[in-house]
């Protein structure tokens, strides 16, 4: 018994899911651009962070309307999740075992969360023994992962994904819902974030606090460079392609969304260089220099993401 999909692979990329959805689009054969997945889904304008130096925040949030975004896209995802502590949290594992086997007997791309680190990861095969998969650590591919294993870890999250496409939404329906979701994320509403993380410019806040510490950092800044950087430079892309697509009339509104998301950016991408993640050298996270050089940029960063707000704020309501 058992299946591999040998076109389906990850999308290397730091921003882990969006890797998973790009690697489940080429393998379906859908032609829809990195820059408008990380644009539409809305996931190029969040900013989510931990009030300590931790590199969870890409990941620990409600991505429920995320989801309902890639379906904006073009892309019907069925999920099973659940935490271990609660009650019938193997039965959930057998479940996603099941729906995972017989999403990929009809070739259908899967993913999942923590198959080896905290990160989501292809699924692109099965046999008696467990899952086959692709991802962070993982990129020519491993397995088998046992259905029992995981979801077991300590994290103990459980969160198993099936993927098919289905009919898109219009262009402009993408792209208003992308600026709605990125705007509520941004207001650090309960129904996204999780305590004790905050969203948009109070993610900013959190950060600038993490740095102006005593403390020694973490991998949570570097990881959370990496991410967020790479983030805001597809959100200039997608306003690029944005504006190709629907900017006939709303030019000037884009174009300044352009430059400020580049500006955005460019100084994340400054502290991503300052604290790279794979050469990081212990005595770079003491370095008072440096996290003041990491300051500057961040509070630069600022400044352009909130007017990028005020612009996502005035397209939106254009739209």
């Amino acid at each position: 018994m058992g299946k591999t999909l040998n076109n389906l692979k990850w999308k290397p990329l730091w921003t882990s899911h969006i890797g998973c959805i790009k690697g489940c689009i080429d393998y379906l054969k859908m032609d829809i651009s990195l820059p408008w997945i990380f644009g539409a889904t809305g996931h190029a304008f969040i900013m989510n962070m931990h009030k300590l130096d931790c590199p969870s925040g890409p990941t620990a949030w409600n991505f429920a309307r995320y989801l309902e975004l890639v379906k904006n896209v073009g892309l019907e995802i069925d999920l099973i999740s659940g935490f271990k502590k609660e009650e019938g949290f193997k039965d959930k594992q057998k479940k996603s075992w099941d729906m995972v086997k017989a999403a990929l007997d009809k070739e259908l791309p899967c993913y999942g969360w923590e198959l080896n680190l905290p990160e989501f990861y292809i699924i692109h095969g099965y046999d008696d023994k467990g899952y086959y998969y692709s991802g962070a650590c993982s990129e020519d591919g491993e397995g088998p992962k046992s259905w029992q294993e995981v979801g077991a870890s300590d994290l103990g999250w459980l969160s198993m994904f099936t993927v098919k496409p289905c009919k898109s939404a219009v262009i402009k329906k993408q792209v208003k819902d992308a600026f709605e979701f990125a705007l509520e994320f941004s207001k650090n509403p309960n129904k996204y974030q999780f305590e004790p993380y905050k969203s948009g410019l109070e993610a900013y806040d959190n950060w600038i606090e993490i740095l102006e510490s005593d403390a020694s950092l973490s991998i949570g800044t570097p990881y959370n460079a990496a991410v967020w950087a790479e983030c805001r430079e597809f959100a200039a892309k997608f306003m690029t392609e944005a504006k190709d697509k629907i900017g006939k009339g709303y030019e000037k509104l884009f174009d300044d969304a352009i430059a400020h998301y580049k500006i955005v950016a460019e100084h994340l991408e400054k502290v991503r260089e300052i604290y790279p993640f794979c050469e990081m050298q212990p005595e770079h996270l003491k370095d008072s220099g440096k996290k003041k050089e990491s300051i500057a940029h961040l509070e630069e960063a600022r400044r352009a993401e909130e007017y990028c707000l005020i612009l996502l704020k005035k397209i939106h309501k254009e739209l």
